[in-house]
């Protein structure tokens, strides 16, 4: 069995595979915290959309009644972009990364993604209970 093919597994993948990538932008922002006119990247946020994008193809709403709402086309952009920050300062030789900035966000996106595997592993072990013999 391929849990993969379970939306949750699937979302808590993609959403750690998000956090591995952010933790990659902003260490660069840290190492290239001295090159001038160098300015802070980010990746644009990971929406709840964004996560189950995939499982939505697979099921679609019917409306069965008049007053039943639509569900509109339109999908998410790629999330995985990267977006240039304002920074709240910038150094005289144009540099705008703030090293305080960078460090909280790095720490944000640590304990993100450790509550994120965590959630993985509760899951997994839940699956494991329920098909254990015992």
């Amino acid at each position: 069995m391929d849990l993969h093919s379970l939306p949750l597994f699937a979302a808590l993948t993609k959403r750690m595979e998000w956090l591995g990538e952010r933790q990659k932008v902003l260490a660069n922002n840290v190492a290239n915290s001295d090159t001038p006119n160098f300015q802070a990247k980010d990746l644009k946020p990971l929406t709840f959309r964004e996560l189950i994008r995939d499982s939505e193809n697979r099921v679609s709403m019917t409306a069965t009644h008049m007053a039943h709402q639509a569900s509109g086309p339109g999908g998410p952009a790629k999330a995985a972009a990267e977006v240039n920050e304002d920074p709240y300062e910038v150094s005289p030789q144009g540099n705008g990364v703030v090293i305080e900035e960078q460090l909280m966000k790095i720490g944000e996106t640590r304990m993100n993604y450790e509550l994120t595997a965590n959630l993985y592993k509760k899951h997994l072990d839940m699956f494991r209970m329920a098909l254990s013999r015992r």
